[in-house]
């Protein structure tokens, strides 16, 4: 079962969620945190997918704060515009969204944080402010460059690709070192690996194995 409502963030600000519920009583509940390219169709099976495993799912939109309703292909001008309205959209605003996302769960119990790609950087950012019971960073690029002072209050799970052209292994080295407390996860794959409509990106071992271990993580610290 699933449904889109309006939230409101601590400042003020309006915005929709995509929410996918559980059969039966959830386990808990995880925020899912989009890409750059907005509500994807991807970033929505992805959050039923997780209803699917007995967790309330939460998917802001976060490019609400530009325009309602954006979201974009992965063609390479969509993919230029889709950078451009990153850079619009500060850090802090967008962990208010993801905040006022976790605090609409958490009476399902613990929640959880799931980001990729700017989400998997949002995602640690959120896990440095927000009350959260586990986070999961996929490849998030700017962790280092951007956060690094900031690190996380809750169990942290990150994935990385080892081809990732984008977040060189000497980059995750160094937050290793940064964060050893961290659980770090390296795939033989590129960014991206976990977005099957993106087959160019697309790694199906390395994306069933991320899953696995997150459903283990999540098992774990969140029900």
């Amino acid at each position: 079962m699933s449904q889109t409502e309006t939230l409101m963030a601590r400042d003020g600000h309006e915005f929709s969620v995509y929410i996918a519920k559980p059969a039966g009583k959830a386990r808990g509940a995880v925020v899912i945190v989009q890409e750059i390219f907005g509500l994807t169709p991807w970033i929505v099976r992805t959050a039923d997918s997780y209803a699917a495993d007995g967790y309330l799912a939460v998917a802001p939109a976060l490019f609400d704060r530009i325009r309602r309703n954006l979201t974009l292909g992965y063609s390479p001008e969509e993919m230029q515009q889709a950078m451009g309205y990153r850079k619009q959209v500060e850090t802090a605003t967008a962990v208010l969204d993801i905040a006022a996302s976790a605090a609409m769960a958490r009476h399902t119990g613990k929640v959880a944080v799931i980001g990729f790609c700017w989400g998997g950087t949002l995602s640690w950012a959120a896990a440095s402010e927000v009350p959260l019971g586990a986070a999961v960073c996929y490849y998030g690029g700017r962790i280092p460059e951007l956060l690094l002072p900031k690190v996380p209050t809750c169990p942290t799970m990150l994935h990385f690709g080892e081809h990732d052209q984008g977040i060189p292994l000497s980059q995750v080295d160094a937050l290793r070192s940064a964060y050893p407390q961290g659980l770090y996860h390296l795939y033989p794959a590129g960014h991206a690996f976990a977005n099957d409509d993106r087959p160019d990106h697309y790694d199906a071992a390395a994306a069933a194995l991320a899953r696995s271990r997150t459903n283990a993580f999540l098992a774990q610290h969140i029900g």
